[in-house]
Parts: C-alpha cells; sequence; structure tokens
C-alpha cells in the first residue's frame, strides 16, 4: 500500500478518558468533587485507593510496629527480611557474642600522594555503609565510632556516623552513638625516617621531595630507608601489589605485618574494656586489614575494597573470637596485651 492510500482521520472529540478528565476537573472548580472519587465511571480500584489515601494511609505507614517489646518502623521490617534460620535458646547463649569490631577501609579516595581526603563518591560509599549497619542494630544498640588519625580515615567514620543516624531515622530505631574517636593503634603501617617514623603516605612526600633533588643533582648515594621506600612505589607504579611486597618480603625501614597486627590487638583490648557490650566501627587502611586478616586465616586473601570490612567478634569470657572476611570465617583465641612480645 503506498503513502498516497492512507487516509487522514480527523476527530474534533477528546478520547473519552480525557473527557472524563476534563469533567472533573470542572466539577472540581464548582466544588462538586475535589478528586472524581464519586464519579461513577471512576475505577473501583482507584476509588478505594483514594479512600485509603483519606483515611490516613500516611499515617499508617509512619506508624511503628511492636515485636517482642521492640518498636521499629515497617521500612525497617521489609529490609531486614530473611529465610535465617534461628538457633535453639541454648545455643544462641553458648555463642553470643560480648563486643563486635567492624574494620572497615576508608571510602575512595583523592589520591595517595598526600593526606588528602575523600572524593564524592568515597563519601557516598561510607555513608551507605553507616545505612546498612542500622539495619542489623538489634543485637548492638551501642555503637561506638574510632578511625586512624589521617584525613580519608576520619571523613570516612564521620559519613558512617550521617549514613547511621539516617538509617534509624527511616528505620523508627534509637540507638546509642558516640565518636567518631582517633585511635593511634588503627593507623597505617609506618616507615622510618630521619625525621622519624611516618604513616606510608605522609613518608611519600619526603621522599618524592629528596628523591627529585637526589636525581637533579645526580650526587651522592642514596639513604637505605630512602632505596626501601623507593622499592616500595615502584612496585605500584609498575602496576604491582606493594601491600603484597610488604606482607611477604622482609623490609627493614618498614612496620612489619606482625607487629600492625599486634597493635590492632592493643587496640581491641583497651575497646572491649571501654566499651563492653558495644559494636565499634573503626574506619582505617587497607594494609593493617590486609595483615590482620592473614594472621587469623592464614593465608592472603586480598586486598580490601573501599569501605569492606573485617569483622571481630568476641565471645562470651573474653578468651576466643570470630574473624570473618570475604565469607570465611575463623576463631581464634584473643592475645591478651601483656603477653604480646615487643621487638624494637
Amino acid at each position: 500500500m503506498s503513502a498516497t492510500e492512507f487516509r487522514r482521520t480527523d476527530r474534533t472529540d477528546a478520547p473519552l478518558y480525557l473527557a472524563r478528565y476534563t469533567e472533573r476537573q470542572r466539577n472540581a472548580t464548582v466544588g462538586d468533587s475535589s478528586d472524581g472519587s464519586d464519579d461513577p465511571a471512576t475505577p473501583l480500584y482507584l476509588r478505594r485507593f483514594r479512600d485509603r489515601q483519606d483515611t490516613g494511609s500516611a499515617q499508617r505507614r509512619s506508624a511503628l510496629l511492636e515485636v517482642d517489646n521492640e518498636r521499629f518502623a515497617p521500612e525497617y521490617a521489609a529490609v531486614t527480611r530473611s529465610h535465617e534460620i534461628a538457633p535453639p535458646p541454648e545455643r544462641r547463649e553458648l555463642d553470643a557474642y560480648t563486643t563486635e569490631i567492624r574494620l572497615i577501609r576508608h571510602g575512595i579516595t583523592q589520591g595517595y600522594s598526600t593526606d588528602a581526603g575523600l572524593t564524592p563518591m568515597g563519601g557516598w560509599q561510607s555513608h551507605q555503609r553507616g545505612h546498612s549497619l542500622a539495619k542489623s542494630l538489634r543485637p548492638w544498640p551501642k555503637m561506638r565510632i574510632v578511625c586512624a588519625d589521617t584525613n580519608r580515615a576520619r571523613q570516612t567514620a564521620e559519613q558512617i556516623r550521617r549514613g547511621l543516624l539516617d538509617g534509624l531515622d527511616q528505620f523508627g530505631r534509637e540507638a546509642e552513638i558516640t565518636g567518631p574517636d582517633t585511635m593511634p593503634e588503627l593507623a597505617n603501617f609506618q616507615v622510618w625516617t630521619p625525621d622519624g617514623t611516618r604513616d606510608i603516605t605522609a613518608a611519600f612526600r619526603q621522599y618524592q621531595a629528596l628523591m627529585e633533588k637526589l636525581e637533579r643533582m645526580a650526587v651522592g648515594d642514596r639513604p637505605r630507608w630512602l632505596v626501601e621506600i623507593d622499592r616500595f612505589y615502584r612496585t605500584q607504579l609498575g602496576g604491582g601489589d606493594p601491600i603484597q611486597t610488604w606482607l611477604t618480603v622482609p623490609l627493614m625501614y618498614f612496620e612489619s605485618p606482625q607487629s600492625c597486627v599486634r597493635r590492632f590487638w592493643r587496640g581491641i583490648n583497651r575497646l572491649i574494656e571501654e566499651s563492653p557490650g558495644a559494636r565499634i566501627i573503626a574506619a582505617t587502611h587497607s594494609g593493617p586489614i590486609r595483615a590482620f586478616a592473614t594472621w587469623a586465616h592464614g593465608y592472603d586473601p586480598g586486598e580490601p575494597h573501599n569501605t569492606e570490612e573485617v569483622i571481630v567478634r568476641i565471645r562470651n569470657g573474653g578468651q576466643t573470637a570470630t574473624v570473618s572476611y570475604r565469607n570465611r570465617v575463623t576463631e581464634v583465641s584473643v592475645p591478651p596485651t601483656d603477653e604480646m612480645p615487643v621487638w624494637d
């Protein structure tokens, strides 16, 4: 059929649904009906929907539910629905945890050549992590947020706190949240320099300035500490894994991985004493987190992604704990602080 054989039909009347809408609008202007609910042409489902809206469905949505002496919003019940098998009460008491520590890597940062903060994506990641933690609030009505003394860790802790507060407000829950507090035990692994020990990121600035000077002048031997830092960063520039190098190759001027693990355990023991029965949210760095997971599982599980976490749960009695990372759970003994060796 050719285009000339098409016949165009012009209709001067509006479609039926548009005509009914125009009529309802006309009735509303003269005061007959504001929404057309009395119009018999309105579908039954639409009339009942509008009736529910008029009788206070908004109030019902915001009303709190009460189950087992707990009050929460319906949204909380929706997002926490699961098919998990609950253990019997006697087993639940035996496997109970007194403290939970979540070692969370900071969000995406602006760079590692300086002590930079988070990017907008890194802030969003951290906020989402805090919001998701609000869903699993039931066993932990007390929370404490701590962090390492760097801009990226501190901003991550602050955004996690904001996400927690937003989630609690949305789900109609209440919790006692303190922090963020800075803890020296959660610092990134250190490097020795002539000016003292420094965070690996802070040492980069000194390394870069001195290397540029030596290469420009082309005189003198490079100090041994500078050679080691250069070896570390050249691994990264070559597309390798510098943290794996730190974990597997002895480095004389770097804080050892086992020293980081002992330092983290000293901080965890202090948190257990200061905040018993609480969930601890610790924003820190990937190197020590990876060393901690390697110590617990007996193998290197890989670099944690931004805002990924290692979960340490202290059992009743404080003698044992479980360390969870990437669907692997290992039970470990909690090392007392006074039994940890100190090597210079």
